[in-house]
Formats: structure tokens, C-alpha cells, sequence
């Protein structure tokens, strides 16, 4: 997976890809080196970082996704929202990358009603506190029953197994132990 970061404030590129001719070629230049599927979000989910609307999102997000989708690259468009997701899926996404794993109640039945892809992933908290002071009694355990819980949800939501994949969400939430 290539990641195409489409907000200001990404802890990774920090903002190189706002412009969306610069975000597609970012994409397809990580295509070419061999990425399957490229992932395109529109807000940070850096520790301490900002919420953003889904207005704001969707302005950043559809423009990139639909041109990446236009040359026949696999895209996936991270975000929570669900308003989000179906602007993206309808732009040409086919994978929703959810870092709250269904944390928005609609966001199973978008999936579900395009036949998209979904990564479920888990974040103790948000990306405001989530490295404030993590705690678990048992990661493992807990971390998994999360997960399947989730899992469960987007099956009973119409999702077919095949089409779910797992992120246990190294540093989301997380200390160095726990990762």
C-alpha cells in the first residue's frame, strides 16, 4: 500500500500533496514502484492532531481518488466518516481504510452497499489523546476482541469475510510495549 496524504498536516510528508495534481502524481509514481492499492486521506491522524469536517475532506480526498481511479489504480480512501467513504467510493475508490473501525454507525452499509474492501483498524481513543497515557490490562486480548467484535459488525452489515482486513494499529493508542 502507498499512502497519498492530502492534508496539511500529515506527520509524514507534511503537507507536499495539498495540490491535488501533485497528490496524483505522488499516487501514481507509487504505483509505479510496485504499491497495489493507494491510499488517500484527507485528514491527519497524527498524535495531537486536529478533526476535520467532511466537507473539508471530501474537497481534499475526491479529487485525487478520481484522478488515481481514472488510470486505473486501486484506491483506497482512509477516513471515518461514512459521507466521506461514499464520495470517495463514488469517485472510484474501492477499499475504505477506517482507523476507527465502524466507529461511524453508517459506515458498514456504505461499504456494503458498494462491495468495497474494508480495513478495520484499532485506536485507543483518537488522534488527539491517544498517546496521552495508553493503558491495557492484556494488548493482546484486548486489542483482538475488539477487532472481532468489529469484524462481526461489518459481516452482519453485508461485508463478506474476504472482503475485511485486519490492522492491529501499531502506534495508534499504543506504547513501544504494546506495539
Amino acid at each position: 500500500m502507498g499512502v497519498v496524504n492530502v492534508t496539511p498536516d500529515s506527520f509524514s510528508d507534511g503537507g507536499r500533496f495539498l495540490d491535488p495534481d501533485a497528490a496524483i502524481a505522488h499516487g501514481l509514481a507509487l504505483a509505479a514502484a510496485g504499491a497495489d492499492l493507494v491510499d488517500v486521506g484527507g485528514e491527519s491522524t497524527r498524535p495531537g492532531a486536529a478533526a476535520v469536517g467532511a466537507a473539508a475532506e471530501i474537497d481534499r480526498v475526491v479529487p485525487v481518488v478520481g484522478g488515481l481511479a481514472e488510470t486505473g489504480a486501486l484506491v483506497s480512501i482512509d477516513t471515518s466518516k461514512a459521507e466521506v467513504a461514499a464520495a470517495a467510493l463514488e469517485a472510484g475508490a474501492v477499499v475504505v481504510n477506517d482507523v476507527t473501525a465502524l466507529g461511524d454507525p453508517a459506515m458498514a452499509g456504505v461499504v456494503a452497499e458498494a462491495g468495497a474492501g474494508l480495513v478495520l483498524m484499532h485506536m485507543l481513543g483518537d488522534p488527539r489523546t491517544m498517546q496521552d497515557d495508553p493503558h491495557y490490562e492484556d494488548v493482546v486480548a484486548e486489542v483482538t476482541a475488539f477487532l472481532v467484535a468489529r469484524s462481526e459488525r461489518a459481516i452482519a452489515a453485508g461485508i463478506g469475510p474476504e472482503a475485511i482486513c485486519i490492522d492491529p494499529g501499531i502506534g495508534f493508542g499504543k506504547t513501544l510495549e504494546h506495539n
